[in-house]
């Protein structure tokens, strides 16, 4: 089981940086980069939803569930 990050596209589309996102969402630049790279063994609903929020987008836009094979 394994669990994709997509939030480095979402921020893509979106236009926003690491480090605009990481302020207006009360998180470091280094905590986001780890959250992107799927670095992170969880995540805050609080941070998840804060993220949805300014990116205007839903959880399942960011993450992704690959089943094994």
């Amino acid at each position: 089981m394994e669990i994709i990050v997509n939030l480095d596209v979402m921020m893509a589309m979106r236009k926003v940086s690491s480090k605009e996102l990481a302020k207006a969402i009360g998180i470091t630049e280094a905590n986001l980069s780890l959250l992107k790279r799927g670095k992170v063994k969880g995540v805050r609903f609080e941070t998840l939803a804060a993220i949805c929020n300014y990116l205007d987008c839903q959880p399942g836009d960011i993450l992704a569930f690959k089943a094994e094979t």
